[in-house]
């Protein structure tokens, strides 16, 4: 009996395919039945989980388990009493309380010698968990990767975990097992969130020139400004979460809610600035959100004057 839980789809599909890969390459007469929590009726699991004439062994999938029918919770608490024999049981539960004494008892259950195992697929919110999936996926594949490229790339595919574990794949398998950071910018060239972080990285490290060169590129490509100033925000909120901060970067990492790297990074582009210039700029930051929203005819000029302003640390 396996229970995957939690909101993050791809880790889900992965385990479920995983678990339907293994069984298979064990017994490949395996039978593959699919249920819907949300629509089952009464007797429905009692019936596919009989024995068959030919005693194949069986793997029930059961999706929705957070959206799941009375019948069903009733019916799959009574099967926890006696499972079937070779028969395995996965159910699906995104999140919420529906359903939760299911789950407590499917935690509880002594379905086998080892009990129930549960799969926690959360939701990768954060940067240092982000980068973690991703370094973990490059071991997976064995390719060694510096870590400034494993960032590089999760700040490229921000949209979902599916499409930056595809990219990770693309990548091994077109540029081999040996990366580079040069490898990183080829492979994201042309994203609109590679581009946003190049202009951001220039303007926090005070190269204007580059900044001003690389927002307007962008906006001729015809990048949206919102992306743009997001990624710019992002790293001026950073600098003002560090500023003031002395020593390394794992001393302030829990308090900042951020990785040690990130803190050391934001603290070195903090050099040059005084404190006021900052605070202004967490002003014109959500000024210029404003602006670009809506609140001038010329939301690019904003946008510049503002990248500007970072670049040159509020001088000038």
């Amino acid at each position: 009996m396996v229970l995957i839980s939690g909101p993050e789809q791809f880790l889900a599909d992965r385990a479920a395919r995983t678990i339907r890969e293994t069984l298979r390459s064990a017994d490949p007469s395996i039978e593959i039945h699919d249920v819907d929590a949300s629509g089952y009726t009464a007797g429905e699991l009692f019936t596919i989980a009989s024995p068959s004439l030919f005693a194949e062994p069986r793997l029930i999938r059961v999706t929705g388990v957070e959206k799941s029918s009375d019948a069903f919770i009733d019916d799959a608490k009574r099967y926890l009493e006696q499972p079937a024999d070779d028969t395995t049981l996965v159910l699906r539960h995104a999140g919420g309380q529906r359903g939760k004494a299911l789950l407590d008892a499917v935690r509880g259950a002594p379905g086998h010698a080892l009990g129930a195992v549960e799969v926690p697929c959360a939701e990768l919110k954060k940067d240092a968990e982000r980068i973690g999936f991703a370094q973990a996926e490059f071991r997976r594949l064995g390719a060694q990767i510096p870590a400034a490229a494993v960032r590089a790339l999760v700040a490229a595919y921000g949209s979902g975990l599916g499409e930056l574990a595809g990219a990770i794949e693309q990548l091994v398998s077109d540029r081999g097992t040996r990366l580079s950071e040069d490898d990183v910018v080829r492979a994201t060239e042309g994203r609109v969130e590679a581009g946003a972080f190049k202009m951001a990285d220039a303007a926090t490290a005070g190269n204007a020139g580059e900044a001003l060169l690389l927002l307007r590129q962008a906006l001729l490509a015809g990048t949206d400004p919102i992306p743009l100033l997001a990624a710019l925000n992002m790293k001026v909120r950073a600098m003002a979460r560090v500023f003031g901060a002395q020593g390394a970067g794992g001393q302030f990492a829990k308090r900042f809610g951020m990785a040690p790297w990130q803190v050391e990074r934001a603290q070195r582009e903090t050099r040059g600035w005084r404190e006021a210039d900052l605070a202004r700029a967490i002003d014109l930051a959500a000024e210029t959100e404003w602006l670009l929203k809506g609140g001038s005819r010329d939301p690019e000029y904003a946008l510049e004057r503002y990248v500007l302003f970072v670049a040159r640390r509020g001088r000038g």
